[in-house]
């Protein structure tokens, strides 16, 4: 990887373990320290994300107008600030306000960091983007981890903790990131090349393909909403249940040369990939509704670790193909908002079903969903077929 990459990557492991200390525990402080009920922390959450799906828009067209630089350095310096004021004042219902402009102010900087990813090593393709979701992972792992630690002593050193992550990654992004990629605006007419054909066949095929994004997040979200309440029902403990997510994020970085060596096979066919990737994302909810102990469920997680390695970091990857000179923020801000969404969605649709029909009826809905997925990814680039179609028959 160009040293460029690496400096991204570096900033998105620092950005993500600090966002990491504080949001698997935000429910628990909203719940046992606030006083407030479960139903009023699922609000707070979904503000959160709702946040940080417009952040994810508007980043990305701040990425296409104003350059990567500026554009995480705005994001950054709005999480600051309000990581500073949660520092200080993390009542209720201070907590709220702060909680959601940290939501805006993350989502403004995650499109920026992967459109500069694919800009800093282009001919790097898949493996720019899949660098950057390891590094995700990582962070995730990381700050988990160490925010359940650190929770164990104070809350307040949880809000401190946060804080000085980012601060981190302000001056790395303050210092390394002027001169990267992505920083210098398109010299292209935008407006004039969105009206073409090409532009937006190319934009239907993003939102074809971001559809069956949208649903593969909404049925992985299950694992950590509606799954992770069925875990305790059927009596796998909470620590069994934790060394589910330890496993996943184990797998994401250590099967890295073997997943490579495995991809080698495909080449540059992301669309084969990301079908095979949903299969197994079906095979692992058919083995989670037929299970009911721990092993059965470490085998689902392990298969689902799979598949998801195989379909999150190919639709940036394809995002970025897609976009035009000068749209590639835009086009990485719907990814993001995209996930988002799914993962503000799933929840609450998950538990709406559980407690309408059960447990099963929730695994039978996402299989089904995950099938429509598999559809639309089989489909997404029929709009590019169309308009080569056109071309050809106009030549």
């Amino acid at each position: 990887m160009p040293k460029a990459l690496w400096l991204l990557v570096i900033g998105m492991l620092v950005n993500v373990t600090g966002s990491s200390f504080l949001w698997p525990l935000n429910a628990i402080y909203i719940h046992d320290h606030l006083g407030k009920s479960l139903s009023v922390a699922g609000l707070v959450l979904m503000l959160n994300s709702a946040a940080s799906v417009i952040g994810n828009l508007i980043g990305g067209t701040l990425y296409d107008k104003i350059g990567g630089y500026r554009s995480i350095l705005l994001g950054i310096i709005i999480s600051v600030i309000s990581l500073t004021g949660l520092t200080i004042w993390h009542g209720w219902p201070h907590y709220v306000y702060f909680l959601v402009l940290i939501g805006f102010g993350g989502g403004i900087v995650f499109p920026s960091m992967f459109a500069m990813a694919g800009a800093v090593w282009k001919e790097g393709g898949r493996k720019a983007f899949n660098a950057v979701y390891v590094a995700q992972n990582a962070g995730v792992a990381i700050g988990s981890a160490l925010g359940g630690f650190v929770a164990f002593y104070s809350f307040d050193y949880i809000f401190l903790a946060n804080l000085f992550m980012y601060v981190i990654f302000f001056f790395l992004a303050l210092f390394g990131y002027k001169n990267l990629a992505g920083n210098q605006l398109a010299q292209t007419n935008v407006l004039q090349e969105r009206k073409t054909l090409k532009s937006k066949n190319k934009f239907y095929a993003l939102v074809i393909l971001c559809s069956a994004y949208l649903l593969g997040w909404v049925c992985y979200v299950q694992w950590q909403s509606t799954i992770a309440a069925y875990t305790q029902e059927i009596n796998i403990t909470l620590k069994q249940y934790s060394l589910l997510w330890t496993v996943n994020g184990a797998l994401i970085v250590l099967a890295q040369p073997l997943l490579q060596r495995a991809l080698r096979k495909f080449g540059e066919k992301l669309k084969g990939q990301m079908i095979v990737g949903f299969i197994i994302f079906i095979i692992s909810f058919i083995i989670a509704g037929a299970v009911n102990e721990f092993k059965g469920f470490l085998a689902a997680m392990i298969i689902l670790t799979v598949g998801e390695m195989l379909v999150w970091p190919i639709v940036p990857t394809v995002a970025d193909k897609l976009a035009p000179k000068g749209r590639e923020g835009f086009y990485q801000g719907i990814v993001n908002s995209t996930a988002t969404g799914g993962r503000m969605i799933g929840p609450v649709l998950g538990g709406m079903i559980v407690d309408l029909n059960g447990m099963n009826s929730l695994f039978y809905f996402m299989i089904a969903l995950l099938v429509f997925a598999l559809i639309l990814t089989y489909f997404y680039d029929r709009p590019l077929k169309t308009m080569a179609k056109e071309k050809k028959a106009t030549t």
